[in-house]
């Protein structure tokens, strides 16, 4: 069969990466190529929608995984938090901030500091200070405005209302880093939402809603604030990440942190710590805290740039299910099939946000020069030509001819 000689060329280079070396013998004729492999641009293009389709389910599926790991260590620091509450009367959430930040400081910033990548350590300090500044401050208040509320509002309270990051976090999205959603990212936040109140709902039912707090308005504003300010706190941890490193953004965090967390303790904690009945239960516990959350602060950059930060507070959603399953067994919380219901609904919304990515709006495009000079048409061929696959053709004195492709 005679072919044109570009008939495949499209498929050269594939056919050639898996043939070593990277060389095509083919037979030859007067100006004609006949290729010995036929039928390559139809297998290609057969085996494109699969492989994209695999590609998909997959990315679904590991972000449902990170999703639910973060939900894990969220839920191990509420475990021991409540547990050092409640069977030690020890209520130091300052102290357990400051033990995680200056973690993050020992490795981190550390780490930060002697990389030979990138911006220096003292580059990063002179030219963005005043910005990890601010993101220190508003991850350290976040923290402890949202654990500070439980004191005067009800769990019920602190659940629903927490939630109200997740809209200001797509507003943020929106604005600073060009977010874009469909209708179906609306209709799976509100899945998700659903699926915090019927979590609540079984509270309710299930007769943990007995606090009533001492100063609801203040516990409630406490919340909303403190959603704020982890909204703020995780679109700036998405666009460091995507755009800087995940080091610097940890480092940095651990530097301030560390210093904004320790003169709050020194401030407003240090006659809680003096009443401290230290042994090494209390001691455990907060090493397993630390852990949980020092393990939470170094994973979900990770979760978060392959993913988005709105993706991410969606998926632990799930972390106060987790927290109460282990409160069925540690703290004889009554069960309700509420719970598991919940825990479907907020994992259908969950994967329903994932199915569909968001897309970034572009930036107003620079005007093309409307010349057609030799300049601009140098350019025009330059661009072609990097777009186009080299092809190289040797004809020797014998019948074959070789075909290289780069």
């Amino acid at each position: 069969m005679r072919t044109d000689p570009l008939v495949g060329l499209s498929c050269v280079k594939i056919f050639a990466n898996v043939l070593q070396p990277q060389l095509l013998l083919v037979r030859a004729e007067p100006h004609l190529v006949l290729l010995a492999v036929t039928g390559l641009d139809e297998i290609c293009a057969d085996r494109a929608p699969l492989a994209a389709g695999m590609e998909e389910h997959w990315h679904i599926l590991k972000t449902i995984l990170l999703g639910q790991m973060l939900s894990l260590f969220i839920c191990g620091t509420a475990v021991t938090s409540q547990y050092l509450a409640e069977q030690y009367q020890v209520n130091t959430p300052m102290l357990q901030s400051f033990i995680n930040y200056f973690l993050l400081l020992l490795v981190y910033t550390t780490i930060l500091a002697f990389r030979t990548d990138g911006d220096s350590f003292l580059q990063i300090l002179k030219q963005r200070w005043w910005k990890y500044l601010f993101l220190g401050l508003a991850d350290v208040e976040a923290n402890y405005t949202i654990v500070k509320a439980y004191q005067y509002t009800t769990l019920t309270s602190v659940q629903l209302l927490d939630c109200f990051g997740i809209p200001v976090l797509m507003a943020l999205s929106w604005f600073i880093l060009r977010a874009r959603y469909r209708l179906i990212h609306f209709i799976a936040v509100a899945v998700c939402l659903l699926g915090v109140g019927t979590m609540v709902g079984a509270d309710i039912l299930a007769g943990r809603q007995d606090s009533e707090g001492s100063d609801v308005v203040i516990g409630d504003v406490l919340v909303l604030l403190g959603a704020s300010l982890y909204a703020i706190s995780n679109v700036s941890e998405e666009y460091i990440v995507k755009n800087l490193s995940r080091v610097e953004f940890l480092g940095m965090v651990g530097l301030f942190g560390t210093i904004i967390s320790g003169l709050q303790l020194a401030i407003v904690e240090h006659r809680d710590i003096m009443r401290i009945q230290w042994n090494w239960k209390i001691a455990l516990l907060f090493a397993v805290f630390a852990l949980c959350m020092f393990g939470l602060y170094s994973f979900m950059p990770v979760v978060i740039k392959v993913t988005s930060a709105t993706s991410v507070n969606l998926g632990i959603l799930t972390a106060d299910l987790y927290s109460l399953f282990f409160g069925l067994f540690l703290f004889y919380y009554k069960f309700s099939g509420l719970y598991i219901l919940s825990f479907v609904i907020i994992m259908v919304g969950f994967i329903l946000y994932c199915s569909t990515p968001t897309r970034t709006a572009e930036p107003t495009a620079v005007p093309q020069p409307r010349s057609t000079g030799l300049d601009n048409a140098g350019l025009k061929l330059e661009e072609n030509d990097s777009q186009t696959p080299a092809v190289t053709v040797q004809f020797t004195r014998e019948e074959s001819v070789v075909v290289s492709t780069d």
